[in-house]
């Protein structure tokens, strides 16, 4: 312990509250400029630069400062600061990393979906009758208008409009829990839908 106190000697900051906080008084501002030049962060740098300090005084009695303790000081907050920095690009590849496989995930669920919509939606337009399928894939998945359909069927548009009225109605309740999905697929899929 004698040649440890010895050796310390130089250093009463280690072992005096008010030599520390002079320590502390001393450096602090052009440490926290340091590090805020590293960042661009004030808050950070300030955090930084007080972390450090914290740990320089909690391990006092195991440090071996062979530089002299400006070196130390700078060399410590040095190191945090790009540690700080590694954490900081691990965070972000790992926030991109998991939006990707969020967002590539939500794509398989929709697809999961509209598959499942377009066996439902065909299944139900089997149960409509002839003329009102007819109709109603003209009008959503050809795009036709209603008088372009009556010209194509030879019909009227006043039948027309009743038909796909009817079609319309008969897909709702045989679809009603997909009735979001529907319409999101007409609107958006009907490529897919195909």
């Amino acid at each position: 312990m004698e040649q440890s106190r010895s050796a310390n000697q130089n250093t009463p900051y280690l072992y005096d509250d008010h030599a520390f906080e002079q320590l502390f008084k001393l450096h602090y501002k052009a440490l926290h400029i340091y590090v805020n030049t590293m960042l661009r962060d004030d808050e950070m740098a300030e955090e930084i630069v007080q972390n450090m300090f914290m740990r320089f005084w909690e391990k006092r009695e195991l440090l071996n400062i062979d530089s002299s303790v400006k070196a130390y000081l700078y060399k410590c907050v040095h190191n945090d600061t790009l540690n700080y920095l590694k954490h900081q690009k691990v965070k972000a590849r790992y926030q991109d990393h998991a939006a990707y496989t969020m967002q590539h995930s939500e794509a398989a669920s929709h697809k999961v979906e509209l598959n499942e919509l377009e066996h439902k939606l065909h299944e139900a337009m089997k149960d409509l009758p002839e003329q009102c399928r007819a109709i109603f894939q003209m009008s959503r998945f050809e795009e036709l208008k209603y008088r372009e359909i009556a010209e194509h069927l030879g019909l009227s548009i006043k039948t027309v409009e009743n038909q796909m009225g009817k079609a319309l109605r008969i897909l709702r309740l045989k679809l009603v829990d997909f009735l979001a999905l529907i319409l999101l697929g007409i609107m958006f899929y009907k490529d897919f839908l195909k």
